[in-house]
């Protein structure tokens, strides 16, 4: 947790009061320990230890022990570094990180003799998205698109995926205006143009979040699947809420299939063919489970993002990872801020923490005065695009 670039910004922390970042330690979490106690029928020590580890994130100090689970030997270089120090202090991103790999911990995910192991937490919110109302309008939508032309059907399905990443707003799967008017940066011509390009790698999609999200882009999958290989990656185990899992895909795939929609269900059956024959590949990796930037990328992971024709990331936690989560002036430019990127990046992100940048000084101007809580509300977004 060293900071090896002390010439950029300071790093986001949870310590300032009326900040986006505390807020989400001292408002939301404690209704998110609600939720899962609620949720499901713990027995008293994990119900014990899910009050614990909220009532130390607010009040204690990081204790040096490392939680259960993969990359044993990252968690116990960077909790003996914080070790002792008070939660207050920690940054953002780390902090939220270690938050919930404890909440696994809490609740014995990783405890291979416990009943609890390989339960997902997150899984009765994320089965309600499937089943709720607002996707069955979101299949209506993608239904309706099948009979546009391949541009304009993958430029919606851009914003589809864009907006899907705010859960309570409805899908914009529409090039007009009513799709484009809370964005306040859209490089989404450049995605296409390098969708089509040379080179024989595929398009990489980094997920964010089951559910709603995840159907949006499964849909601009099967769109940028008609210019060649993608691949999906997803979350090795539940990490934040919701993220998008293996499970979820299937889960995801088996609610397309259902859908009274005929093209919902062609939808379905061609990303099931895809996976069959590896035009559309579903990795992971134990980085995306981790509070590392992208800058601290694996050897691996790199080399891929290099020979793909272009890495699209989606969701705030990604962008944060991208540009790194630093008090950054929102009009840095973003190709500044993610120039270390090793290949074409593409991030599609709702504004839903303090962080922006690449914003031209007018419309930040603009958008502070109109709506000061525009980074956090989750009205506004970005499509960024470095090349």
């Amino acid at each position: 947790m060293t900071d090896l670039h002390p010439e950029r910004p300071p790093r986001i922390g949870i310590d300032r009061p009326g900040s986006f970042s505390r807020s989400v330690f001292h408002e939301r979490h404690p209704v998110l320990i609600a939720n899962l106690i609620a949720d499901f029928p713990y027995p008293p020590r994990i119900r014990a230890r899910l009050e614990a580890l909220l009532e130390e994130t607010l009040h204690g100090t990081v204790p040096p022990e490392v939680p259960p689970g993969p990359n044993q030997a990252f968690w116990a270089a960077e909790i003996a570094a914080c070790a002792g120090r008070p939660w207050s202090g920690l940054p953002f991103l780390w902090a939220e990180s270690y938050f919930y790999r404890r909440l696994l911990d809490a609740t014995e995910y990783f405890d291979a003799e416990s009943p609890w192991c390989g339960v997902d937490l997150f899984a009765p919110q994320k089965h309600a998205q499937l089943a709720g109302p607002e996707i069955r309008a979101d299949l209506d939508a993608y239904a309706a698109l099948s009979e546009r032309d391949r541009a304009e059907r993958r430029q919606a399905l851009v914003y589809a995926s864009l907006w899907g990443n705010q859960a309570d707003l409805g899908f914009r799967t529409t090039t007009d205006i009513a799709g484009r008017s809370g964005i306040v940066a859209d490089d989404s011509a450049a995605i296409g143009d390098l969708v089509d390009g040379p080179g024989s790698g595929p398009v990489i999609v980094v997920a964010d979040n089951a559910g709603r999200e995840l159907t949006a882009d499964l849909a601009l999958i099967d769109a940028l699947l008609e210019s060649g290989r993608v691949e999906l990656h997803l979350k090795p185990h539940p990490y934040f809420v919701s993220d998008a899992t293996g499970s979820d895909l299937l889960a995801t795939l088996d609610t397309l299939a259902a859908d009274p929609n005929k093209p919902v269900q062609a939808l379905a059956q061609r990303l099931r063919d895809a996976l069959r024959d590896e035009t559309l590949r579903v990795r992971t990796h134990g980085f995306y489970a981790l509070p590392s930037t992208y800058r601290h990328l694996p050897p691996g992971l790199a080399r891929d993002y290099r020979a793909a024709r272009l890495v699209i990331l989606k969701g705030d936690l990604n962008y944060r990872r991208l540009v790194g989560d630093r008090e950054w002036d929102a009009t840095t430019p973003f190709g500044e801020a993610a120039a270390y990127f090793p290949g074409d990046v593409a991030a599609l992100r709702t504004a839903k923490s303090d962080l922006a940048v690449g914003i031209p000084p007018a419309r930040l101007t603009e958008l502070d005065n109109a709506s000061p809580d525009w980074r956090i509300s989750g009205t506004h977004a970005m499509i960024q695009v470095l090349h």
